[in-house]
């Protein structure tokens, strides 16, 4: 049984996506409950392994099974860090973090054992500009790290700054690559290729598009690794993905918010168990500045006034989302508690009129994800009252998350409008980190390009006054709404259903945290 909303056209396109889930699993990972398996769906393919350059969540997932950090968030609703490839960790002053690794972490291959030296190439090749690295910024505060002997050292830092705790040591930013096999390589940097790994599981199979397996590490010296396979499974549509569950294809799932709420009032699948949680990532329709037709403020903010965000956000989610007044949810530091902005459409036709942009035609990007098209859907009909044409157009994951990055071409400079979606860590400072100046064109798809913004969101990573921090979040997401550029939706929520055959987790960002899944 489907959700309702479905249509029939969307429930075709989702049936024949569980069809060819079943045919590309093998039969042994594909029965139901079988022993030590673990089967989860991903809402996109891997891209990008080297934790200089990832690309989306999907790999979040990976990385956390096949590399190692210093510490760790422990999980689900505990934000606090516990180490992981670090036997101790601690600042010992406002500039100082020390920490000695756990002895016998051995790399694949012929790499030998991590060392402290692994840990200083691993932060400080992101900070170097020559490595031209998106999540240089996580490291911010970061100066150098200082080897003291094979297995210790000191994080040395600029500066006092809570979003080294928050961001850079347990996030992505945070993973420890080896150095001689990165060495190797001929430009320092790599893609799908792992050249060496050190965590609970290798990838022993990747078929683009189709799956990617994962087998014990032979080299692992922790505790007992969970499952003897963990198979994961790129779905892109979540109607795809939650028939894919109930035929018993998958184990663990995200499921859309309308299937949330059919859950909700009449009940799980049989065998089945709900992890429903509040989300700190944001949701955003984001406006290219510098594309012609979206050069004027005014017709960037007729279109913030045209749409409908309170349609948008039911069709997306079905009542169990609600608006968004920014990128800082409000369980953190920074949000910006106040009224969200009113639609007004004859507002937006006045600033229209007064642009010259009547009968403006535009487009607007979006996912593969049913629920997304439905949002679409909503921001066309609203644009539609105030004579905009909008042309909506569907990209798969591998397409979406480069259409705003200058390196990977011209399309950029076509992009008008996108619908998009950035997960997020507990500290505010990871939600303004791609709308500075220094991301325009690499993550600033915008191409929101405001001197006060950057200055802002810099001398926030560092300031110890956490009212004045707040406030300069404030300040930050005031600047973006002003610009007209974008348009603040939701921060969603996350559900995942799951077989109550394991022990499913998450990490605070509401994301599958697959090292601590274990069996029930």
């Amino acid at each position: 049984m489907r959700f309702i909303e479905l249509s029939r056209r969307h429930f075709l396109q989702a049936a024949a996506s569980a069809g060819a889930l079943g045919a590309m699993m093998p039969a042994r990972a594909r029965a139901a409950g079988e022993a030590g398996v673990l089967r989860v769906a991903s809402y996109g393919d891997l891209q990008v392994l080297d934790p200089a350059f990832q690309l989306g969540a999907p790999e979040n997932a990976i990385c956390d099974l096949i590399y190692h950090r210093l510490a760790v968030f422990k999980g689900n609703d505990d934000t606090s860090v516990e180490p992981d490839a670090a036997a101790a960790i601690e600042q010992t002053d406002e500039k100082h973090i020390a920490f000695t690794l756990k002895p016998g972490i051995m790399w694949s291959g012929d790499f030998g054992e991590m060392t402290a030296e692994d840990v200083k190439y691993s932060f400080e090749r992101i900070i170097d500009p020559k490595m031209e690295s998106p999540y240089a910024g996580d490291w911010a505060a970061l100066d150098h790290v200082e080897v003291t002997d094979k297995y210790s050292g000191v994080l040395v830092l600029k500066d006092f700054s809570p979003t080294v705790w928050t961001i850079a040591i347990p996030g992505n930013s945070g993973i420890i690559v080896c150095k001689k096999a990165v060495e190797a390589l001929p430009e320092k940097k790599f893609t799908t290729e792992v050249p060496a790994y050190s965590g609970r599981y290798a990838i022993t199979e990747w078929t683009a598009k189709q799956r990617t397996v994962f087998e014990p590490n032979p080299k692992w010296s922790g505790d007992a690794v969970a499952f003897k396979q963990i198979v994961i499974v790129p779905i892109e549509d979540a109607a795809a993905r939650e028939i894919a569950f109930e035929a018993g294809d998958i184990d663990c799932c995200e499921v859309s918010l309308g299937t949330l709420a059919r859950y909700r009032k009449d009940g799980l699948p049989e065998g089945a168990k709900l992890l429903d949680v509040p989300s700190l990532a944001y949701v955003w329709i984001g406006l290219n500045i510098d594309n012609p037709a979206l050069a004027d403020v005014r017709v960037r903010r007729a279109i913030q006034s045209a749409v409908d965000v309170d349609q948008v956000v039911e069709a997306g989610y079905f009542g169990a989302a609600e608006r968004s007044t920014g990128i800082v949810a409000p369980s953190l530091l920074g949000h910006r508690n106040i009224e969200p902005r009113k639609r007004d459409v004859e507002g937006a036709k006045a600033l229209l009129k007064e642009a010259g942009a009547e009968g403006l035609a535009l487009t607007l990007d979006v996912g593969l994800d049913s629920h997304e098209l439905n949002m679409a859907q909503v921001v066309q009909s609203s644009l539609a009252e105030v004579g905009i044409e909008l042309t909506i157009k569907q990209n798969d994951s591998a397409t979406f998350w480069t259409i705003g990055d200058e390196k990977s071409g011209d399309q950029w400079k076509q992009m008008q409008l996108i619908l998009n979606r950035f997960s997020m860590s507990p500290d505010p400072a990871y939600a303004t980190e791609w709308f500075t100046p220094e991301q325009v064109g690499v993550w600033n798809w915008e191409r929101f390009n405001n001197e006060e913004f950057g200055k802002l969101h810099a001398d926030a990573k560092f300031e110890k006054d956490q009212a004045k921090r707040a406030a300069m979040y404030v300040r930050m997401q005031d600047l973006m709404e002003e610009s007209g550029a974008y348009i603040f939706l939701t921060h969603e929520r996350r559900a995942y259903i799951y077989r109550n055959t394991i022990v499913a987790a998450l990490n605070p960002a509401g994301e599958p945290l697959l090292r601590l899944f274990k069996s029930a």
